[in-house]
């Protein structure tokens, strides 16, 4: 019997992986700050930080231009790493205290891409990871546009949002399936299956809205908290998925039927709308929707931290 893992993948899933691991088979993987800060302290990561600092320092600049200058080699050496591993993409973040500022997003894109291609690494191979406010989506609508680098739109709760993100022609969004669970269970105290939990419904409703109107924007659901979330959405484009997940779909065989289905979604009575340059009716709609907006600020408000907190333990190293 082929494991639940195997049967994912044959349902049409592309299965990434948020860390590297080569026993798992991932197609591409992803990082935020929270990972990098969480590897960052393993001593087998150490050589990484060290090629951060030295390039720092021989970069130049107070210790504040320093920092910032480490950090961006130490987000690009772990994704150098991960690239070793993978035959795919992986996902670099724009620092989340950007997620307001278009040009700031775009303007660390870039340089980010400059920093892989000093390595021999193309952009091909790397999506810039920004959370899917209005100036973010905005910011990958540049990007994807006029300068061919995809992106990943993360921190998404919502439809309005993936919406504006399909329509800025994002190469791809990241719906936040367990986080959405984590704020539905603490908000009516009760326990969820895996056939109603909300956060698998979001993804479901995004997957068929993006078939229906033939949108070619990748829906690749993240943050899942047990396997259930995650079989409830085979044939979804990508999953992607922690290593104690996949770890547990390698084994177990339970069977794992396909769920998504692209022709099923186009054949859906579903209403169209569109927010193409109106950022009003966005933010009025997104604002609509009590959840998303808490877990969009929360996200990116743990994301900075995280990235403060890396930043800290940089300027530790520099100034020692």
């Amino acid at each position: 019997m082929a494991t639940s893992l195997d049967q994912l993948k044959a349902s049409g899933t592309v299965v990434v992986s948020d860390s590297a691991i080569g026993k798992y088979k991932p197609q591409d993987a992803t990082t935020n700050p929270s990972l990098i800060l969480a590897a960052s302290k393993k001593p087998e990561y150490a050589k990484l930080i060290d090629v951060a600092l030295d390039y720092a320092k021989a970069k130049g600049g107070d210790i504040d231009h320093q920092v910032d200058t480490a950090l961006d080699r130490l987000l690009v050496e772990f994704g150098k790493e991960i690239l070793a591993i993978i035959p795919g993409k992986v996902s670099t973040e724009v620092d989340a205290r950007f997620s307001f500022d278009t040009k700031a997003s775009v303007d660390k894109a870039l340089h980010l891409i400059e920093l892989y291609k000093d390595l021999g690494i193309a952009k091909e191979r790397v999506l810039i990871k920004i959370a899917s406010t209005w100036e973010g989506i905005k910011a990958a609508e540049i990007l994807q546009r006029d300068h061919g680098i995809n992106c990943n739109l993360t921190l998404m709760f919502s439809l309005p949002q993936a919406i504006g993100a399909a329509e800025a022609g994002a190469f791809l969004i990241s719906p936040f399936v367990g986080r959405i669970l984590d704020w539905f269970k603490a908000s009516t105290k009760k326990e969820y299956s895996k056939e109603e939990d909300p956060g698998v419904s979001s993804v479901k409703s995004i997957f068929n809205y993006y078939k229906k109107f033939g949108y070619k924007t990748i829906v690749m659901g993240a943050s899942f908290r047990n396997t259930g979330e995650i079989t409830e959405l085979a044939g979804c484009d990508y999953l992607t998925i922690s290593p104690n997940l996949l770890e547990d779909l390698l084994n177990s065989t339970e069977a794992v039927p396909k769920k998504l289905d692209s022709a099923q979604a186009a054949a859906l009575n579903i209403e169209k709308k569109s927010y193409i340059n109106d950022e009003s009716l966005f933010r009025f709609d997104f604002n609509e929707d009590q959840m998303a907006v808490e877990k969009l600020r929360e996200g990116i408000s743990k994301f900075a931290a995280d990235a403060v907190t890396l930043k800290d333990i940089l300027k530790q190293k520099l100034s020692a």
